[in-house]
This record gives structure tokens, C-alpha cells and sequence, in this order.
């Protein structure tokens, strides 16, 4: 199987731009594709893992409503928001499994992450794969932040 990776590495350390470009910017380059190449596959694997992780919560919280002071009534709200949490849960279904099997898309993603997170700590290091995890997590942090609904 093609690793796309591992192919631009190769072409990267075959052609002449090492020759006429400093490593360290050549180093860079590298990082550069290696990061994007990891926020993408993560990304795609967060779309699918995040139902789950939300749907977990979803639940403790629907919980605690359904212990809400009934003189306020919030039924209604509280179905609609089980509802809610319901078609979460199988829109993640359906995108993790068939047939009671993981889906071959998602366990590609996963072995895609995988040897992504391999090449980056072959080419960069360990320290740097962490760098790099930790960046993700502080950019998705500050998107959600920086979101607004108008």
C-alpha cells in the first residue's frame, strides 16, 4: 500500500532542493506537511469519536434535567433533548459501524493516524510528535473559543 508520507519524504531526500536549500528549511518543510498531514487525519477521526465522547456527556446531563425542579416544566425540553442525543448516537453509529464490524473507512483513518504519528516521530522525534498533539489540542480548543453564533 502507498504511504504518502513516507513517498514525499523519499522524493524530498532525493531531489536537489536539499542541495541548494538548508536542511534546517528543508527540516521545516517537512514539520510543515507532517503537522497538516496529522491535523487532517485527526480531524477526520475526531469527527467520528467526538459522537461518542459527546453523547457520554449528553447523558450525564440529561440526568441531572430530569431531576429539575418540577414546577418548571421542562419536559418537553428534556424529550427533545434526549431525542437529540438518540440521533447523535446513531448518526455515530453509523458512521463507526456496519454489520456490527468496524467500517473500513474508520479503521482506516485510525491506521492513517497511526503511521502518521509513526513518520512524525521517525523524522522528527518523540518530543516532537508530543509538540504536535498539544498544538492540535490547543487549536481546537481556541476554535471553539473563538466561535460565535449570530
Amino acid at each position: 500500500m502507498m504511504n504518502p508520507v513516507r513517498n514525499f519524504v523519499q522524493i524530498l531526500d532525493k531531489s536537489d532542493i536539499s542541495n541548494g536549500v538548508n536542511k534546517r528549511d528543508v527540516k521545516n518543510l517537512k514539520k510543515r506537511y507532517l503537522i497538516w498531514f496529522y491535523k487532517a487525519a485527526k480531524e477526520a477521526l475526531d469527527k467520528i469519536e467526538r459522537k461518542f465522547t459527546q453523547v457520554e456527556i449528553d447523558r450525564v446531563i440529561l440526568k441531572e434535567l430530569k431531576k429539575a425542579d418540577k414546577k418548571v416544566p421542562i419536559e418537553n425540553l428534556v424529550q427533545q433533548f434526549e431525542d437529540y442525543i438518540t440521533k447523535k448516537e446513531q448518526d455515530g453509529l453509523s458512521l463507526k459501524y456496519e454489520n456490527k464490524k468496524f467500517k473500513p473507512h474508520y479503521v482506516f483513518l485510525i491506521k492513517k493516524l497511526e503511521a502518521i504519528e509513526k513518520a512524525i516521530t521517525v523524522e522528527l522525534g518523540k518530543d516532537a510528535l508530543k509538540e504536535i498533539k498539544l498544538l492540535y489540542e490547543i487549536e481546537m480548543t481556541e476554535r471553539i473559543l473563538r466561535s460565535t453564533e449570530h
